[in-house]
């Protein structure tokens, strides 16, 4: 609840960073825009607490049930298939997972299992 007496743009403002760290807490995140692997989770690998401009949102991301394939050949169809998704910005799934699974700054760089990589034409 916010302050008796705040302006009322003021007071939102207040309401929202509440909600914020409230989520923070819950999901265990340490921080907005700081995405999470969740291993434990029953369907989805990541999670982050979204924030652009007054925009906030929970996105869960990435198929628990895919394995790592993450093998130069996966990552340019992977990127090419969510083009249109990733250049939507920080508020879709595509681009936390083109962010944190598949390339950029601190991405899983693990290849696939030579179990997993197959000829073609053999």
């Amino acid at each position: 609840m916010a302050p008796k007496g705040l302006p009322l743009f003021l007071s939102n403002f207040v309401l929202m960073e509440d909600r914020v760290k409230n989520m923070l807490a819950k999901y265990g995140l340490s921080g907005v825009n700081k995405p999470k692997k969740t291993p434990s989770h029953p369907t989805k690998k990541g999670i982050v607490l979204a924030k652009e401009g007054d925009k906030i949102r929970l996105i869960r991301f990435g198929d628990q049930q895919m394995g790592h394939n993450y093998s130069p050949e996966a990552r340019k169809s992977f990127k090419a298939r969510h083009a249109k998704n990733i250049s939507k910005g920080k508020m879709s799934a595509a681009y936390w997972a083109n962010r944190l699974f598949w390339g950029g700054a601190g991405a899983d760089k693990k290849m696939p299992p030579a179990s997993q990589k197959v000829k073609k034409g053999l």
